[in-house]
């Protein structure tokens, strides 16, 4: 038996939230490992940045960018800290975050709490750099422009970001999924793109799993040479069947039971696309077969989060160590070779 599941009972006793904020604690005192050598058939190049794993933490986990190379350490690929905010900010009244223990899912309703840009710009800078760390980028509540809010983290957080990722896909901030289509989306990038200083980072455009397929049309012809990569994509407001008398809480749902949702979104920007944009796939991945199957389908990286709730922080090196297995039994040398086939 492992560790985390010796000690899960301990923090599934605890509230969801008072549970996160000590798991960062705990991250906090660990001293600072060397980055695992990856098996280098598992290197991807995405935006000209290369990563030693398509395995990485997806944002929500590390929102005030208090422990990246704690994750790193862990064997994380590459690790995406916020949603960051111009301004610090409280969230949603609580609660907002539940365990849906039954389903292996999360529903959270947290509304971009964090300790806003200044905060996160400190410790980023202060760190040693290594790795592949993003930022992403978020608006606030209560802001008069939106679409300034994203400018000005462009601005500040691209001295400190290996890339940048523009979230426009919370269910839990009101009106921000308006980003995501028409007008909107195309002053929003034309805003990105002035902020962005010369040979800044690369910027990730993360969209919801909601979209339906004109939506997604209308997003990749928008974004198509303007955006290094989509992530597909956040939490789903959609209720599938699930056993947890929690199911009904209001927010976005995430873990196994968006799995399915994730897997045909991620399917539909493939097509959408031609393959002309990477894609980083996210939401219901928990093990190497998972991963695999969003590879195939045409992600060039795949991120983690709610899972870890369920598997453990020992998850994203037990995916790396069993996907070569896989890359074999599909007659693939390197994950390169394999992003997209099943679209081919």
């Amino acid at each position: 038996m492992s560790f985390f599941a010796l000690v899960r009972p301990l923090v599934f006793a605890l509230d969801p939230e008072p549970a996160h904020r000590l798991t960062i604690s705990a991250l906090k005192l660990m001293p600072v490992r060397a980055l695992p050598m990856a098996n280098p058939a598992l290197a991807v190049t995405v935006a000209g940045l290369r990563f030693p794993s398509p395995v990485g933490l997806a944002a929500g986990f590390d929102k005030n960018a208090e422990v990246p190379d704690a994750m790193l350490g862990l064997g994380f690929g590459f690790v995406e800290v916020g949603t960051i905010t111009p301004l610090a900010q409280p969230g949603n009244p609580k609660p907002r975050l539940f365990r849906l223990r039954e389903d292996e899912a999360v529903i959270n309703r947290m509304g971009f709490n964090n300790e806003g840009q200044e905060a996160a710009l400190v410790r980023l800078a202060a760190r040693k750099r290594r790795g592949i760390v993003g930022v992403n980028i978020g608006a606030n509540k209560d802001t008069a422009d939106r679409i300034a809010d994203y400018a000005r983290g462009v601005r500040a957080m691209s001295p400190v970001a290996d890339y940048l990722t523009i979230n426009i896909s919370s269910p839990n901030t009101p009106g921000l999924r308006a980003l995501q289509g028409g007008d909107a989306l195309d002053a929003l990038l034309d805003a990105v793109s002035d902020a962005r200083p010369p040979a800044g980072p690369p910027v990730f455009l993360k969209v919801a799993p909601d979209l339906e397929p004109a939506e997604i049309d209308a997003v990749v012809k928008t974004a198509s040479g303007r955006i290094d990569a989509l992530i597909i994509g956040n939490t789903t407001l959609s209720r599938p069947a699930l056993c947890s008398r929690l199911g009904s809480e209001t927010g976005g749902l995430s873990g196994a039971p968006l799995a399915a949702l994730a897997l045909e979104r991620l399917r539909d920007f493939r097509r959408a696309s031609g393959g002309s944009l990477p894609l980083v796939a996210a939401g219901g991945i928990a093990n190497a077969e998972q991963a695999w199957t969003r590879i195939k389908a045409g992600a060039s990286l795949v991120q983690l989060y709610s899972a870890l709730v369920y598997h453990g922080p020992g998850l994203a090196r037990a995916i790396e160590d069993e996907l070569p297995a896989l890359m074999s039994r599909d007659g693939f040398a390197t994950i390169a070779e394999a992003i997209g086939s099943e679209a081919r």
